[in-house]
């Protein structure tokens, strides 16, 4: 009798291929690698960010530097998302995180970029200010927004939800472009350092190639 040993990955071979293999004699021995087809899936996609960069508007310093969004980076569907964007950015040395909503006012941070990504529901949240832009974020997305720049959730269903990050896990202010903020939060701005590694893709990833040309 031939003995054949197959190396499957789940729902590979169906019920009919495994009857035609006893039909033949075979003996069949199935090795199943299970789970390596679902952690695939809890790894971020490639994703080049789209890039948006907002200018000083007087009150709102912004940054040069381009707030990145990336698209659909985790499956929307992926097994507890939140885990694994945590995860993801902790691995990247984006930690002190914490899971809830966007502030529904307009701010920003002036002693550390921030990292956002959305696991649950969706949300428009306007960036840069009253003379930003309007971006809708669902579960997947990651945005990574330089310090100084504002953000704020216009509107979002109940079940809007986000991991946040910073890199190093530095500490975080909250600023509302107030009178008195500044000079100091330039000055705070202008000392944040440029991240070791991007949050999804570590330090080959494209936010340190981007930045780095800014």
């Amino acid at each position: 009798m031939i003995k054949t040993i197959a190396y499957l990955g789940l729902g590979t071979m169906g019920s009919g291929m495994v009857s035609n293999l006893f039909k033949a004699g075979c003996k069949l021995t199935i090795l199943l690698f299970i789970g390596g087809g679902s952690l695939m899936g809890q790894q971020p996609k490639e994703v080049e960010p789209q890039q948006l960069v907002f200018k000083d508007d007087g009150a709102i310093p912004n940054n040069t530097l381009p707030l990145l969004l990336y698209r659909e980076a985790f499956a929307a569907d992926t097994k507890d998302l939140a885990s694994v964007i945590e995860q993801r950015f902790a691995e990247n040395d984006w930690t002190g995180s914490w899971r809830a909503g966007v502030y529904p006012f307009p701010h920003y941070h002036s002693t550390t970029h921030e990292v956002l990504g959305v696991f649950g529901g969706s949300a428009t949240l306007r960036l840069g200010g009253a003379q930003g832009t309007t971006v809708k974020v669902g579960p997947g997305d990651v945005i990574v927004i330089p310090a100084g720049v504002r953000h704020q959730n216009l509107g979002s269903s109940a079940d809007f939800s986000v991991v946040g990050a910073y890199p190093g896990g530095r500490r975080w202010d909250l600023l509302r472009g107030l009178p008195g903020e500044r000079p100091q939060a330039d000055r705070n701005i202008a000392a944040v350092p440029l991240p070791d590694n991007d949050p999804l893709y570590g330090s080959d990833g494209p936010l340190k190639r981007i930045w780095k040309s800014q």
